[in-house]
Parts: C-alpha cells; sequence; structure tokens
C-alpha cells in the first residue's frame, strides 16, 4: 500500500492583501499538521491574492522564486509536508503575468509551477497562457497541477494521467452560481483518469464574485474520501472556511486501471478531432 494523507484548505483570502493571507496559510498549515501528520497540503487559487484585482494584479505578482514562495517553503520544511498553492507571477519582463500554481516541497525546495492554460473572463486581459503540464515526481507519488477553469476541459486532467500522475491538485476559484459544475468535473475527471484529485476552492466575495467552496479529495472511482460540503454558515448557508483531511491509498490508481482499462482501451487514431482548434 502507498498510503499517504492529504489535506485541502478552504480559505477566504482578503483582496489585495497578501501579507495577511499569507498569514492566514501559514496559521492553516500549523493548524492541520499539528492535528496529524500529513504529506500534501492544497490551497486556492490565487490564495495570496484573491481573483478581482485587475491591474493591481502587477502590483502583487512575483517572480519565481521570490518572497511568498520562499515563505511557504519554509513552512513545508518546518512541517516536513508538500505545499500546492495559487499566486500570481512574473516573468523578467514586469508586464508578462501568469496565474500559477505553485509546489513546494518538505526540504523546503521549490518543485515547480504550473501556469494555468484555460483563463476565462477578464483572466485573459491579466495573464499570459501557460503551455506545459508538469508531472512533479516525488516520494508520495506522481503529482499533477491544475488551475481552476482547467477543470472543465477533460484534456487536461486526461494529459496529466497519461504522464503518470497519481494525484492532481487543482487549485481553485470557482463560482458558487456554477458550483454544481464543479462538483461534477471533479468526479468525472478522478472517474475518466482513475486518478485521485484534491480539489480547493475558496470561499467568501471579492468585487462582483461569489465564491462556493466545496472542496473536496476525490478517489479514482469517483468517491468522495473528504469534503467541505457541509461547512455552511448556520444562518446564511454561505460556504465557510476550513478544512478536510483524508488517508488515501495511490495503489487504487493502478487497481482501477488496470480493472476498467480506461487508458488502455483508448483509440487514439480516432481522435484527431481533439487537436484541430475549431
Amino acid at each position: 500500500m502507498r498510503e499517504v494523507t492529504v489535506a485541502v484548505a478552504q480559505m477566504r483570502p482578503k483582496l489585495g492583501e497578501s501579507e495577511d493571507n499569507l498569514v492566514k496559510m501559514s496559521e492553516t498549515i500549523s493548524k492541520i499538521a499539528s492535528q496529524q501528520k500529513v504529506d500534501l497540503i492544497v490551497f486556492p487559487e490565487l490564495a495570496t491574492s484573491g481573483y478581482e484585482l485587475g491591474v493591481r494584479f502587477t502590483e502583487l505578482a512575483q517572480r519565481v522564486p521570490g518572497p511568498t514562495i520562499n515563505l511557504l517553503a519554509q513552512r513545508a520544511n518546518e512541517y516536513g509536508v508538500f505545499i500546492a498553492f495559487g499566486m500570481v507571477t512574473k516573468e523578467k519582463v514586469e508586464s508578462v503575468l501568469y496565474n500559477s500554481a505553485v509546489i513546494v516541497g518538505p526540504e523546503g525546495e521549490l518543485l515547480d509551477v504550473y501556469n494555468k492554460i484555460h483563463l476565462r473572463g477578464e483572466e485573459r486581459m491579466a495573464f499570459r497562457e501557460g503551455f506545459k503540464l508538469p508531472i512533479i515526481p516525488t516520494e508520495i507519488g506522481n503529482i499533477g497541477l491544475m488551475i481552476g477553469y482547467d477543470l472543465a476541459f477533460p484534456e487536461v486532467a486526461r494529459s496529466l494521467a497519461l504522464d503518470g500522475a497519481d494525484i492532481i491538485c487543482c487549485v481553485a476559484n470557482w463560482e458558487a452560481a456554477h458550483i454544481d459544475e464543479w462538483k461534477t468535473y471533479t468526479r468525472a475527471r478522478a472517474y475518466e483518469n482513475a486518478v485521485f484529485i484534491a480539489a480547493a476552492n475558496r470561499v467568501g466575495e471579492d468585487v462582483t464574485l461569489n465564491f462556493g467552496g466545496e472542496s473536496m479529495i476525490v478517489g479514482p472511482r469517483g468517491h468522495i474520501h473528504a469534503t467541505l460540503a457541509a461547512e455552511t454558515d448556520p444562518q446564511s448557508g454561505a460556504p465557510l472556511e476550513g478544512f478536510a483531511v483524508a488517508r488515501i491509498d495511490l495503489d487504487e490508481v493502478r487497481k482501477y486501471r488496470e480493472e476498467f482499462q480506461f487508458i488502455q482501451n483508448r483509440q487514439p487514431a480516432v481522435y484527431k478531432a481533439l487537436v484541430r482548434k475549431y
């Protein structure tokens, strides 16, 4: 058995307040790790900044590595855990920004950065599209990264699965109005690829958008090992901050892929339309 413990952290970032958000993330890491031995913690998309910042993203963007990554890498080292989180990054050219997912390791090292490929709405005015889907080999398994809207595109999770992902970390800012999509896509991506998905979605409001939470850890047969779906305010019904933890067995990935043949029974020669732009 290849058992690992995974946590998804559901938080409400303060818009534009990076220092406050980093304090909250540090406190959450400490709280999770002090309660049980955990191997991987996943935070939401743009957890350090909030979502609706427009041109202010330029002020908060950091190079890789930079102060934010260094700080969270220190926390990873302090607690012996892998941490995946979303932030805005920039190239040496100041105007080139990315909506990124970063993963740091228990030795305090930066492991990889994924830049969001599928940009939605106003994101297109702030960020440049990424073009690579990295797989991060670690002692707890092969980890893939995706961000929010990527979840709606089956090709992303399938590509990560074909490249050997055991766990896909999905960091997201998914709106409350479309939370049924979030729940359906997350389970579908796990089912169709026989892969674990650790999906962390934010809560709260920014300027015009309200985010739906329901972070979850889903297994390769669509089983929800842990979820924050029930964490709601009793009066308003709004989703609350919190975290969910699950102990999972990565050997299930190979087991169910062999049993159901989702990968082996593919017929790529027939799928030529998938690589056409329109």
